[in-house]
């Protein structure tokens, strides 16, 4: 019989926060690169997922079994190209958006993913969990619409991009464990980058502005596009830890954390905070994220008991 994994809760929740708070800064970086870099969206995603394949190669190259052994590998290429567009969706709404508007729309995604779950994989939803759905819907309209009246159909590419990531969590759990976190995101760095090199030689010509090609302007763009790449392939592979640490249920509300800290670096790199409207819709989104949480916690607890 297999040596069943120790859980650290603590250790996971650490990991959790840490990783919360620090993937911002690939949104920070993108936003960067545009303002400063002149560089389009779509070859900063391109450069992220490159980076992110070329960190993470040595390391699956280490152990060829887990890489070229993978039973799903068309599925996980797909993951990748899921990822690569929901990124494309977010780094093209960071480029004109402040990152803690883009990050309270985005964080609709956990109502999407309770009601895909409710209504394709047959998860029992009580009234409770409809309702906070509904409110974060409503708290996520209090910051889209003074976002749309000044950015137009941009402020709605954070809900595109929280439904590709919905999608791409499905995917998830339909692979499981069969393959190895390593194996997963190297092979999803391949797909993505596959994915955005196809979308930039598509769309070269046609006048794009989001997806203009262009090289490194200087060494410092260059740097900062190698950090992106590694904090997204290293980041997440620290998750896929923490949630093999502590439960689901537990890490949940970390996500969060995210708006802390892009709220931060939006004023402290571009003087972007946001409106009083804007706060009050970031807590309501926050509070519906939060008991939705909560009640699967209980839900657990109950089928455990049961």
């Amino acid at each position: 019989m297999p040596a069943q994994t120790v859980e650290n809760p603590l250790k996971g929740m650490a990991i959790m926060a840490t990783c919360m708070i620090i993937l911002p800064l690939m949104d920070a970086i993108a936003k960067y690169m545009a303002t400063f870099e002149a560089m389009s969206p779509g070859q900063v995603t391109f450069y992220r997922f490159l980076f992110q394949f070329l960190c993470l190669l040595p390391l699956a190259l280490a152990a060829p079994a887990a890489l070229f052994r993978a039973k799903r590998p068309w599925m996980n290429l797909f993951r990748g190209m899921l990822h690569a567009a929901a990124s494309l969706m977010f780094f093209t709404a960071v480029k004109y958006m402040p990152l803690a508007d883009v990050f309270a729309i985005y964080f609709v995604e956990p109502f999407m993913l309770t009601m895909m779950s409710a209504l394709f994989l047959g998860e029992k939803v009580g009234w409770r969990r409809w309702l906070a759905i509904v409110v974060g819907f409503g708290g996520a309209m209090i910051v889209i619409q003074p976002s749309y009246a000044i950015f137009g159909w941009t402020a709605l590419l954070p809900v595109v991009c929280a439904f590709l990531y919905t999608i791409y969590l499905f995917l998830n759990r339909a692979i499981g464990e069969a393959d190895s976190p390593l194996a997963m995101q190297t092979m999803a760095g391949l797909g993505g980058t596959l994915l955005i090199a196809a979308t930039l030689v598509g769309a070269s010509g046609t006048g794009a502005a989001d997806f203009e090609p262009s090289l490194p302007g200087s060494a410092l763009g260059l740097l900062l596009l190698i950090i992106l790449g590694s904090i997204s392939g290293y980041m997440h592979l620290l998750v896929v830890r923490a949630f093999r640490l502590a439960p689901l249920s537990l890490l949940a509300p970390f996500q969060y954390f995210e708006i802390i800290s892009a709220t931060v670096l939006g004023y402290a790199l571009f003087g972007d905070f946001p409106t009083a409207s804007k706060w009050l819709g970031i807590l309501i989104i926050v509070a519906s994220g939060l008991f939705i949480i909560w009640r699967e916690r209980i839900r657990t607890k109950q089928a455990t008991s049961a």
